[in-house]
């Protein structure tokens, strides 16, 4: 079977599928996903074997050249607690309030004419991701809980594991009354291809990794593209930040998970802190092995540390231009100075992806401007930028970060799954026609009065 019919079939299956789903109980979504857990966690020995096959070979393309190291330490499923992570993920997500069904918006329209705006699911959606093979699971838990199908691609580097990933959620699904082909993984960038054309079954497209991968995806396709980007986040000391806030901050924002997209890849040092703040940030920075690219200004105030950190002269060089743009995934930082917060935020706003970027201050006021004027998915006040994310902002776990600003932004988690329609119904014993509406003689006037209700009463 060519590749354009296989991925035909697989689309074909995913519309049937959902559309089957949508009579189904929200209920028997929960079961599924408690299924999901039961048939991952008896799969564990296997599903990690399959991941060491693919560290393996990954190790020998970053050693070739072929692979950057960033991209190894994401595909790692064994690594400290993300297993566990991410099974709890399936749990917090099953816990969830059920993102369907809900009423945004009520109106009689006239007596007995009731008009309500409902939340459903999207529908079919197509899910492209670079490496993180858990992220299979995560954005399988959060289609079956927004009660939208899925056909993931993953990687070719994370293949063995994603294979067998997707056997143990398709065996769950085959325990309950949702098809085992609304959540399904396809192989090969041929297939993704094909399915980009197929704006008839795919409802949207939703591309996890670089910005090239996201960049090629929407110049492919006449399907909405959710884009999850780059993460060029920064983390900006005004003149007013405290020195302890300012040493936690940064250094968990750069080393806590350096190839995360919430990780920090820029740091603005207002010039008043040239020679307080900022020389006490660079040892902690040295300290923790991070290689700092520094402008001028800055370079320039390290040059009179004394005593100079044993590794000052392996870890700090000059900055390029380049260097703002870059989104770095390993213990690098570039650095530069700002005279103002108003030069901070145009920074940060001339260079970033769009995605999180934090201010250490203690003005009121400056955090107020930084928040609104950084035109970023996420502004935070004396955070660290790893906070975004959205199993911490209590979403269970997340599709991924939206750097765009169309449907949904940010982390992306159920609510960013659903959308909505709406249900109108006549009570009237004959129903209602246009027709009886209008400014004429004897016609009827719109009452539009707000309803208040939560869910839908038929």
């Amino acid at each position: 079977m060519s590749a354009q019919n296989l991925a035909e079939v697989v689309a074909k299956a995913a519309k049937a599928a959902f559309e089957a789903s949508q009579l189904i109980p929200s209920s028997e979504r929960v079961k599924a996903l408690c299924s999901m857990r039961a048939e991952l966690e008896a799969a564990k020995d296997e599903i990690l074997a399959a991941n060491r096959k693919d560290l393996e070979a990954a190790r020998a393309e970053v050693d070739s050249g072929r692979m950057s190291s960033a991209l190894l330490k994401r595909l790692d499923l064994d690594k400290g607690d993300k297993w566990e992570s991410m099974l709890q993920g399936i749990t917090d997500v099953a816990e969830l309030p059920d993102p369907t069904g809900k009423v945004t918006y009520a109106s009689e329209l006239d007596d007995g004419l009731e008009l309500y705006r409902v939340s459903c699911p999207i529908g079919v959606l197509l899910v492209i991701f670079e490496a993180r093979p858990e992220v299979v699971v995560n954005i399988a838990a959060l289609a079956i809980k927004s009660g939208n199908a899925a056909i993931l691609k993953g990687g070719k580097e994370s293949n063995e594991t994603t294979q067998l990933l997707s056997k143990a959620i398709q065996a769950a699904l085959s325990k309950t009354s949702i098809p085992s082909t609304y959540i399904q993984a396809i192989q090969t960038r041929t297939e993704v291809s094909a399915l980009l054309e197929l704006d008839r079954y795919i409802d949207l497209v939703i591309p996890r990794g670089s910005n090239s991968l996201v960049r090629n995806i929407q110049n492919s396709t006449r399907i909405p593209v959710m884009g999850h980007a780059d993460g060029l986040c920064s983390v900006y000391l005004d003149e007013t930040a405290d020195l302890g806030k300012a040493l936690r901050i940064v250094v968990d924002s750069k080393t806590d998970y350096p190839a995360a997209c919430n990780a920090a890849e820029t740091l603005i040092v207002h010039e008043s802190l040239l020679s307080t703040v900022w020389p006490a940030v660079a040892k902690a920075l040295l300290a923790a092995d991070v290689e700092l690219l520094c402008d001028p200004p800055t370079l320039f105030a390290l040059s009179s540390l004394s005593p100079p950190p044993a590794n000052l002269s392996s870890h700090v060089y000059p900055s390029s231009p380049e260097s703002y743009s870059t989104e770095h995934l390993s213990l690098t930082l570039s650095v530069t100075a700002a005279p103002s917060l108003a030069a901070a935020v145009q920074f940060i706003n001339a260079h970033s992806s769009h995605h999180t970027d934090s201010i250490v201050t203690e003005d009121e006021e400056a955090a107020a401007t930084f928040c609104r004027g950084v035109d970023s998915a996420g502004t935070f006040v004396n955070a660290s930028t790893r906070f975004a994310d959205g199993f911490r902002y209590g979403f269970g776990t997340e599709v991924g970060i939206s750097t765009g600003r169309i449907h949904a932004r940010g982390p992306v988690g159920l609510e960013g799954l659903v959308t909505y329609k709406y249900m109108l119904r006549s009570k009237g014993e004959k129903g209602h026609v246009v027709g009886e509406f209008g400014s004429g003689e004897g016609k009827k006037q719109y009452k539009h009065r707000q309803i208040v209700a939560d869910s839908v009463p038929f």
